[in-house]
């Protein structure tokens, strides 16, 4: 089983194409799927779009009834599937957006990688495609240089994106793992670092595909704020090159 996961807030008018747009893939390359959608508390019409889709998609919505931000609806996501697999070694979770700049059709590269072994695959942005809104070209630049001494991912040169698929037992290794506990407490794009560094301590092998994220499809203005970004980056950094460099007890 493929679950196909997707935090929502305010996608009214992109979340029902994308949906049927994922629908579309998996008839011309099927696979056992389906879409879990977190909906973070929408003010818009989020819910009421996605509601006729669940009785012709293999659809499950989850909500949050207020806003909690895009690491909880990740986490929320992941522990749902994690709990509903029958077959943690055989299923993944594949994280996307639901604004279009994650594009569906792209589904079967990360797919064929996880059918050939591969217990983590992460989504690079190829260079800087056209249309790139300028607040995101900043803080992917900036980005990358304030990482840099502080996390690295073997044979990942980008850690920044959020189209990931994750083996289900490397979930749950991490869940076991974080227990209770909160297990993302980064922010915005600082939570795919996080996420990407944290599952890839339990992955036995990661594969990275080179994918073109389309920011002109979308009809709303990117959410990114480059100065925030940039400080939820840094503190995260600066947090997990403190917390290797710490020494251990023996």
């Amino acid at each position: 089983m493929l679950y196909v996961c997707i935090p929502a807030y305010d996608e009214a008018p992109t979340i029902g194409l994308l949906l049927w747009r994922i629908r579309k893939v998996f008839e011309s390359y099927p696979r056992e799927y389906e879409i879990v959608v977190l909906n973070d508390g929408s003010t818009d019409g989020t819910a009421e779009t996605l509601e006729p889709y669940r009785e012709v998609l293999p659809l499950t919505v989850l909500r949050h009834e207020e806003r909690r931000g895009y690491a909880a609806a990740l986490e929320t996501l992941l522990r749902t599937v994690a709990q509903r697999t029958r077959y943690p070694r055989r299923d993944a979770a594949i994280l996307m957006q639901a604004d279009f700049t994650d594009q569906p059709e792209h589904l079967p590269e990360l797919i064929k990688r996880h059918e050939g072994g591969a217990d983590l695959v992460v989504a690079e942005q190829a260079p800087t495609p056209a249309g790139t809104p300028v607040a995101v070209r900043r803080l992917r630049r900036i980005g990358q240089w304030l990482l840099r001494p502080f996390v690295r991912v073997p044979g990942v040169r980008d850690p920044l994106g959020s189209y990931r698929l994750m083996r289900i037992a490397v979930v749950r290794d991490l869940l076991k793992e974080n227990g209770e506990a909160r297990l993302l407490k980064a922010n915005g794009w600082a939570a795919n670092v996080e996420l990407l560094a944290k599952a890839a301590r339990f992955a036995r092998r990661i594969e990275v595909v080179s994918l073109e994220p389309r920011y002109d499809l979308r009809p709303r203005a990117t959410r990114v704020r480059p100065l925030a970004g940039a400080m939820d980056l840094y503190r995260f950094g600066r947090a997990a090159g403190a917390r290797r460099a710490a020494p251990t007890s023996t």
